[in-house]
């Protein structure tokens, strides 16, 4: 039912003095025959060698060129989702989300089959994980695994991307009980990946809490806590011969609040710090500007002391809560913002860290929703970037990142019904926006351009949000008792451009974003690389210049 008003030569062989350094060179009791045959024999001789040569130089130029243009992949930023929200959206809106924010990577703290159906033939990079309570279950039995990567694995791929498997999180730090067969527990998980043939393209790891370093600054110093050595060895040997990295989860906010004052705010901010307020590890001479980039070389002088050196870090959680109670007086919307912000900026730039610049420490940050479910301080319950109605909590600063994110400086968002929402409670709020709530409804009447779909979803829409938009946006103003719910996708069809829209069907490009700007998984060439192949052609045309200008 509608609203209705009562509705793309050759060569000269060498010059001339050269010709008579070689004549001098030949027998004069030659015949003139012969010496002419044994000259032009070897014109042609050298001809061929310096072709040679000229072509294995660019051979070789381009074989140095490509090795040095991709040290290492892009990082990339992902988000964690977990599931405490009391009013949880369906996966099919989580979903539409992770689309609108062009989100390419994500973690899920289980192998929810409803989340990962939604998730198929989006070429989202979904990891996986094998919760805590199940892991001894894992650790114990070969078959158990091999179930569990059946069920929660080989039952989704290749429709959805999988691409990493979390057994467990932070085991030795919250479940240290289960240590003891954390190894087991991924070595199964492994034969069973390896019995699919899935190996090569979903990597294994488990993360940990940072306070598994001890001594962590100087980062040089750093070492794993001794006690654990006998899980951290195998499973850094494990790590080393399957190419997977050690995950770490990074909160430069704990250890900020732990440090009794004697970590600065704007050096766990990345904020800028003057150079003599930057700390220095006094073994390196390295330089730190701020907490996430020392704990990620405590990690890695951390492996070092183990004797393992080319395992890369992966930050499976960081970020920042954006409210706290009366002892958290640092959990506000301003840190949060300024963290995250400034945490994205620094992973997709590949600035890496002063052990290891230029090598990427993808990050996944935590979280996407808001978990008002979590126990607690209240910070707990405001870790995430959006609300459950999609909503977000604040507007990322990275205007001028070259990235797309639409959780933006142009704040663009559009309220639409919910996908399950009951026809008749859709009509009821449709007639209130174009009544009482003094909506400009007649776009919606027969024959104007919001007409069709003359249905009710598709005329609830653009009413809710013709109010919303009215309403500036406020807190509250797309709900209509529960069958509204915000989005970054905008609505216009055709003709039909709704309010608060800048006239383009789909998501705006905007100034905020969870996906590189370079990464290969969005199609888009590498900078680097497109500078490289500028410099190659260069050579091309140098080497053939040369060779016409000297033959």
């Amino acid at each position: 039912m509608r609203w209705q008003k009562s509705k793309h030569q050759t060569f000269v062989p060498f010059s001339l003095p050269l010709t008579r350094s070689l004549a001098r060179k030949i027998p004069k009791f030659l015949p003139f025959s012969i010496l002419y045959v044994t000259v032009e024999h070897l014109f042609k001789s050298f001809h061929f060698m310096f072709m040679a040569v000229m072509l294995f130089l660019l051979f070789f130029f381009i074989s140095l060129l490509s090795s040095s243009a991709s040290p290492s992949p892009d990082a990339f930023i992902g988000v964690n989702i977990g599931s405490d929200v009391s009013s949880m959206p369906s996966p099919t809106e989580i979903v539409a989300l992770l689309k609108a924010q062009s989100i390419q990577h994500v973690r899920l703290y289980d192998a929810d089959r409803t989340l990962l159906l939604a998730l198929a033939n989006t070429g989202i990079r979904v990891t996986v994980s094998v919760p805590n309570d199940q892991l001894l279950g894992i650790g114990q039995s070969n078959a158990t695994a091999a179930n569990w990567v059946s069920r929660n694995v080989i039952a989704h791929v290749p429709a959805t991307n999988i691409t990493a498997i979390c057994v467990g999180s932070e085991v030795l730090t919250t479940l240290p009980n289960a240590a003891p067969i954390l190894v087991s527990a991924i070595n199964f998980i492994h034969s069973a990946l390896v019995a699919a043939n899935l190996d090569q393209q979903i990597k294994i790891s488990s993360p940990h809490s940072s306070s598994i370093l001890l001594d962590s600054f100087p980062p040089s110093q750093a070492f794993f806590n001794r006690t654990w050595n006998p899980v951290m060895v195998p499973l850094l040997k494990f790590l080393q011969s399957t190419g997977s990295y050690l995950m770490l989860n990074v909160y430069p906010y704990y250890d900020y609040r732990q440090s009794n004052g004697a970590i600065p705010l704007d050096y766990a901010l990345f904020r800028p710090l003057p150079a003599n307020k930057e700390a220095v590890d006094a073994n390196t001479l390295l330089h730190y500007t701020n907490v996430f980039d020392a704990v990620v070389d405590a990690a890695y002088f951390a492996m070092s002391d183990l004797n393992f050196t080319n395992i890369p870090v992966l930050v499976t959680e960081s970020g920042w809560p954006s409210k706290g109670d009366s002892s958290e007086p640092d959990a506000v919307v301003d840190n949060a913002n300024t963290y995250n912000s400034n945490l994205i900026r620094h992973v997709l730039n590949n600035t890496g860290t002063p052990k290891h610049p230029g090598i990427a420490v993808s990050t996944y940050i935590y979280e996407l929703y808001n978990e008002d479910l979590r126990s607690g301080p209240v910070s707990e319950k405001n870790w995430g970037l959006f609300y459950a109605n999609g909503e977000p909590v604040y507007t990322l600063h990275l205007t001028g990142a070259g990235i797309i994110f639409a959780n933006d400086t142009t704040n663009q968002t559009f309220c639409v019904t919910k996908s399950n929402a009951d026809p008749k409670m859709l009509q009821a709020a449709l007639d209130w926006a174009c009544g009482p709530g003094k909506v400009d409804c007649s776009p919606l009447l027969q024959g104007q351009l919001c007409y069709e779909p003359d249905n009710v979803v598709a005329h609830a829409t653009y009413a809710f949000n013709a109010y919303y938009q009215k309403m500036a946006k406020s807190p509250g103003s797309c709900d209509f008792k529960g069958v509204a719910t915000i989005t970054t996708t905008d609505p216009s069809h055709g003709s039909c451009i709704f309010p608060g829209s800048h006239g383009k069907k789909g998501t705006r490009v905007n100034g905020t974003s969870l996906a590189p700007s370079n990464s290969t998984s969005s199609g888009c060439l590498s900078q680097y690389y497109y500078n490289g192949g500028s410099f190659t052609s260069w050579i091309v045309l140098l080497v053939l210049l040369l060779s016409a200008v000297i033959l």
